[in-house]
């Protein structure tokens, strides 16, 4: 099964909601919002994907749920996002990681893991009219 690892924080940041007045409720929308993404996949990524949600700080008491398995980092997320991409590389499996960390694509590259912006998990809210 191909993999889809977020970057929880740097998704959860991209779009200015309000998520730093709670950042554990807003990685929990997130990884809500990933759900149908299992068994749909995304562009470049047909599912089904096993997606894994990688948490850190204030986000780190983020619970899995039925599609989406969350990846508390014990460190640096992105040290734990690079791990996971080393193994799905070693396992041979398709992988793909979304995050705007221009260093984070890098070092995931070096795995042979593809990557995608935020957008392609989530889209910014309506504009108010």
């Amino acid at each position: 099964m191909n993999k889809l690892i977020v970057d929880a924080a740097n998704v959860v940041g991209s779009v200015p909601d309000g998520w730093w007045r709670d950042r554990r409720g807003a990685t929990e929308r997130l990884r809500d919002s990933l759900v149908p993404l299992a068994a749909d996949g995304v562009a470049g990524q047909p599912g089904p994907v096993e997606v894994v949600l990688v948490v850190e700080g204030a986000a780190r008491g983020v619970e899995s749920v039925p599609g989406v398995r969350v990846e508390p980092a014990a460190g640096s997320g992105d040290d734990r996002i690079v791990e996971l991409a080393a193994g799905a590389a070693r396992d041979g499996v398709d992988c793909l990681v979304v995050t705007a960390d221009r260093e984070l694509r890098l070092r995931v590259a070096a795995y042979g893991a593809r990557c995608a912006g935020p957008r392609t998990v989530r889209e910014p809210p309506d504009e108010p009219a």
